[in-house]
């Protein structure tokens, strides 16, 4: 294993609520590395309220959630990351070095499914020794929030000189802006609260989670919602939007699901870290 120093290291993140940022940057070898975020614990009322322009029944009912602290990727994850980590020994499935449709190492890495990316997170583990996987549901809407409950964390709309989406179409107020047609370099836009980058549009983002049509009976202690059995076979969660998508679909609290052996263009991921085994 590759030993590193994993004590956070503080950063300022100017015109945000939350001023300092801990974080950690994990070396993978050749000079790439993946700096993790620290999420302060805290409690959030998840999924949207009934009256949010363009809600939908899937992301309710609103609901408090209780998250512990946990460290999640400042960015998705990129080509460059993704190709050091293909490199490292294979724990059950093959992973293809060089899989993305829009090529860049800081782009983020796409066409990769469920399955691909809980395979990388095990080679990362094993590498590291620390625990890393992909976020919870909760953890996800909780990071992307950052405090906020709005639509967006920027707040009641979101322009395409914020995120990456099909800016040929509105939201709210929102005026129309560009369509790129493309991924663009991660942390290209200003961060959030919580100092992370590209949680509105980008890629999708696939959580830990089971697919579930609602809220109803959903954990309220930040875990991820399972099933027990088949978990290479039920649909899993997918977060944040993409560069093809309106803004509707890059909401906080809208989600969709897609099959684990999924790809695409539009679909990425970032992985996550509990405290416990980091500080």
């Amino acid at each position: 294993m590759q030993a590193s120093d994993t004590s956070p290291k503080s950063r300022v993140i100017v015109g945000y609520r939350f001023s300092e940022v801990q974080c950690f940057a994990e070396p993978l070898g050749n000079g790439v590395s993946l700096e993790m975020t620290l999420i302060p614990a805290g409690e959030f009322l998840m999924g949207s309220p009934e009256n949010e322009l363009e809600r939908r029944d899937r992301e309710g009912p609103q609901h408090p959630v209780r998250v512990p602290q946990f460290f999640l990727g400042t960015y998705p994850v990129t080509q460059a990351q993704w190709r050091a980590v293909t490199a490292f020994p294979k724990v059950e499935i093959d992973l293809e070095s060089y899989p993305s449709r829009f090529k860049g190492d800081n782009r983020p890495v796409e066409q990769v499914s469920w399955l691909h990316a809980v395979e990388f997170c095990r080679r990362l583990s094993r590498h590291t020794g620390r625990d890393y996987r992909l976020p919870s549901e909760a953890e996800w809407e909780y990071a992307c929030r950052a405090g906020t409950q709005t639509p967006f964390h920027f707040g009641e709309t979101l322009t395409t000189a914020l995120a990456n989406y099909n800016g040929k179409y509105t939201y709210g107020e929102g005026v129309e802006g560009k369509y790129r047609k493309e991924t663009t370099e991660v942390g290209s836009f200003p961060a959030n609260g919580f100092g992370l980058y590209d949680m509105h549009g980008n890629v999708w983002e696939w959580c830990e989670d089971d697919w579930h049509e609602n809220y109803n009976e959903a954990p309220r202690d930040g875990s991820a919602w399972v099933e027990k059995d088949n978990r290479t076979e039920t649909r899993k969660v997918l977060r944040g939007g993409s560069w093809f998508n309106l803004p509707r679909y890059c909401r906080s609290a809208y989600r969709d699901g897609g099959a684990p052996g999924d790809v695409g263009s539009l679909i990425g991921f970032r992985v996550a870290c509990g405290v416990a085994r980091t500080l």
